[in-house]
């Protein structure tokens, strides 16, 4: 656990690249246009607390806490959450790009992915009941043996499910991208 806190902080404009965030709580804080791409988050907790309009790509989070984040137009590229702590893991996204994160085993809860960008994102064995997926890009995204039930993909695009290794009992997908619960069987739709 970090020694040290920060508390109700306005971060604005820092490059963290490439080098390590001081390991330390920040709860209630706002980061807005901040580069984190590369940095070390590692050991971190972050309550309450708002990325705007930040640069996360490859920045390692292994052991960090997540409770109660929102993301606001951030760039997150190849994201490791597998890494992160589970315990309180609540998060949520806003106009974000994900693409090639890993959401591998997570449980997600209550969590929201609002016109996200999603391609080839991990959700293996992942917990996203009640999730909120929608108008979201799920190019190439792998669901296998992804709990779904009552998960809400409307106006979202491009996801291949396939509902024999899936939970997805009570989900919502709209049309006609619904179709993309048949891909497997390799049928031709007109």
């Amino acid at each position: 656990m970090p020694d040290q806190f920060l508390y109700q902080q306005s971060i604005e404009n820092v490059d963290y690249s490439s080098q390590s965030l001081e390991k330390m709580e920040y709860e209630d804080c706002i980061f807005k246009n901040c580069d984190f791409s590369n940095c070390s988050l590692n050991g971190s907790r972050f309550i309450d607390t708002k990325f705007v309009d930040c640069n996360l790509s490859n920045a390692g989070i292994l052991e960090v806490s997540f409770q109660d984040v929102k993301f606001y137009n951030c760039k997150m590229l190849g994201l490791h959450f597998d890494q992160s702590k589970p315990f309180g893991f609540s998060i949520s996204f806003e106009n974000c790009q994900l693409n090639h994160s890993v959401f591998y085993q997570v449980n997600l809860g209550q969590s929201a992915f609002n016109n996200c960008q999603l391609q080839g994102v991990d959700f293996t064995e992942a917990d996203l009941s009640n999730v909120h997926l929608t108008n979201c890009d799920l190019l190439n995204a792998i669901f296998d043996n992804t709990n779904l039930e009552k998960a809400d993909l409307s106006h979202s695009i491009n996801y291949s499910i396939n509902p024999e290794v899936n939970k997805i009992k009570g989900a919502k997908f709209s049309l006609p991208e619904v179709v993309g619960l048949l891909d497997q069987y390799g049928i031709k739709i007109q």
